[in-house]
C-alpha cells in the first residue's frame, strides 16, 4: 500500500485503503485502521514521542494523519494524577486518575477523536462535519469546526443537559434537536451520512474518529514513566474508548516501548444504561440492546456501536464490568471531589463509583496499580449534583455574627 497504514475489516480482514467509510460492503462488519508496523517502527519512538509536543500530536506516528500534517490545536496530555485520598477511602494504595475532565478545547475526551476526525475530514474534502452526540462529541465537534473552518451540524437528543446545549451553539453550530433517544439519532445521521456529502465523525469518518482514543492509553504508559499499568477503569458509552485503550498497550508492546504485561481492563456503565456490563456479567456471547434511563446521558448509548468488541476485550483481559445507579453516580461525582478536588461529570461518577465496587468484590487488588479513566468535566452536568446542596443565608459582615455562625455550625455537624 501506498500509506503505511488503512482501513481493514474486523471480521473478514479485508483492505479498503483510505476512505470515508466505516463498514466492510462484503461482510457488513466494521472497519478499524490497520497499521504496517515495521512501517511505524521508525516513527514511533521513544525519542520521537518525548521530543514532541506535549498534546496528542506527540503521537502522529500511530495515528491515520495525512502527510504533512501538522496539527495545531494543544489537544490531550492531560494529567495522570495520583489519588491517595481517593485510594485510602477505597481502600487501594496506588491509585491513579486520569483526568481527561481538563482536555482542551471542550473538557472531555472527546477532543482527542474529534481532532484526528477533522484531519480526516479535510483530506476527504468535506466542507461540512456532523455527529450524533449525548453532549460531549457536540461540544468538541462545533469548537473544532469553528477552528478549522468546517461548516458544523449536530444532531443531539432533545433532554440533553442545558450546559450542553450551551456548548455547542457558542461555537456557531447548527444545533438540531431530536425528539428521541441517541440512538434513534444516530439511525437518522447515518441516513443522513447516504444523501449528504457531510463528514460524519462517528459515522462515515468513525474508524479514523475511534483511532484518537489511543492517546489516552499511550499517555498513561508515558506517564507512569513507560510502564502498563495493572488495571485500568474505564467509563463505556459506544464501546470505542475501552478498546482502543486495549489497542494503544498492545501497540506498545509490539514495537517494545514497553514491557509485555496483561493489564486488566474494566468496564463502567450506569445502572440505566448497561448492555455492556449485563453482557459481561452474565457471560453472554452477544449483548441486549436496552432503552436508556439515567441522568449519565454522556453514557446513555443502549445499542453500542462496539459494545461487542468492548466485552470481548474485558473477558479477554482477565477484567470486569460493573454499573452504578444514578444516586451511585451522584455520590461518585462528590467522593472524587471531596477527596482528589476533581470535579466530573455524571460518567465520571459512574466511573468512581464502580471502581468501589471493583475494589470491595476483589476484582481490583489493594495494591495494584490502577488507573481510573475520568472523561469530562462536572461543570457540563451541574444539575446532577446542585440539588445535594444549599446555600445558608447570608451573614453581616461582623466579628462576632460570624462567631455565632461557626458556633452553630460546630453545633450542628457535632448532633449529626
Amino acid at each position: 500500500m501506498g500509506e503505511y497504514y488503512q482501513l481493514k475489516c474486523r471480521e473478514c480482514g479485508k483492505l479498503w485503503g483510505n476512505e470515508a467509510r466505516s463498514f466492510c460492503d462484503e461482510c457488513l462488519s466494521p472497519l478499524e485502521i490497520s497499521y504496517d508496523m515495521e512501517a511505524a517502527r521508525g516513527k514511533f519512538t521513544r525519542k520521537n514521542i518525548e521530543a514532541g509536543p506535549t498534546n496528542l500530536w506527540r503521537y502522529s506516528g500511530l495515528l491515520p494523519l495525512p502527510e504533512g500534517f501538522q496539527g495545531t490545536l494543544p489537544t490531550g496530555f492531560t494529567p495522570l494524577v495520583k489519588a491517595p485520598h481517593l485510594g485510602k477511602r477505597l481502600g487501594a494504595s496506588n491509585l491513579y486518575i486520569k483526568n481527561d475532565a481538563v482536555c482542551f478545547p471542550t473538557l472531555s475526551f472527546k477532543d482527542r477523536v474529534v481532532a484526528v476526525a477533522l484531519a480526516a475530514a479535510r483530506r476527504f474534502g468535506f466542507k461540512v462535519v456532523s455527529c450524533s452526540s449525548t453532549g460531549n462529541l457536540a461540544n468538541a465537534v462545533a469548537a473544532q469546526a469553528a477552528r478549522e473552518g468546517f461548516d458544523a451540524w449536530i444532531f443531539v437528543p432533545a433532554d440533553l443537559e442545558p450546559a450542553k446545549i450551551t456548548g455547542t451553539q457558542v461555537f456557531g453550530a447548527h444545533l438540531v434537536r431530536i425528539a428521541g433517544n441517541y440512538d434513534q439519532v444516530n439511525r437518522l445521521c447515518s441516513q443522513i451520512s447516504e444523501k449528504f456529502h457531510w463528514g460524519f465523525v462517528n459515522v462515515n469518518l468513525r474508524p479514523y474518529y475511534a483511532e484518537g482514543s489511543k492517546t489516552v492509553g499511550y499517555e498513561i504508559a508515558e506517564q507512569l514513566g513507560w510502564r502498563l499499568p495493572d488495571n485500568v477503569v474505564v467509563p463505556m458509552a459506544g464501546g470505542s474508548l475501552i478498546s482502543k485503550i486495549r489497542k494503544s498497550f498492545s501497540e506498545l508492546i509490539a514495537l517494545g516501548l514497553v514491557e509485555e504485561k496483561k493489564v486488566k481492563i474494566f468496564g463502567a456503565q450506569a445502572t440505566g444504561c448497561s448492555p455492556i456490563s449485563d453482557s459481561v456479567k452474565r457471560n453472554l456471547d452477544h449483548f441486549e440492546p436496552q432503552k436508556p434511563a439515567t441522568i449519565a446521558r454522556s453514557l446513555a448509548i443502549g445499542n453500542p456501536a462496539d459494545g461487542y468488541y468492548a466485552s470481548c476485550v474485558i473477558r479477554d483481559s482477565g477484567g470486569w464490568a460493573e454499573d452504578a445507579s444514578d444516586p451511585e453516580l451522584v455520590k461518585g461525582i462528590q467522593l472524587l471531589a471531596e477527596t482528589e478536588g476533581i470535579f466530573t461529570e455524571t460518567a465520571g461518577g459512574v466511573t468512581t463509583w464502580v471502581t468501589k465496587k471493583l475494589i470491595e468484590q476483589g476484582h481490583i487488588g489493594p495494591h495494584e496499580t490502577t488507573v481510573v479513566c475520568i472523561t469530562g468535566n462536572g461543570l457540563k452536568t451541574i444539575d446532577a449534583v446542585s440539588q445535594e446542596y444549599t446555600l445558608s443565608p447570608a451573614i453581616e459582615p461582623r466579628l462576632a455574627v460570624f462567631e455565632s455562625f461557626i458556633n452553630d455550625r460546630v453545633v450542628a455537624i457535632a448532633g449529626n
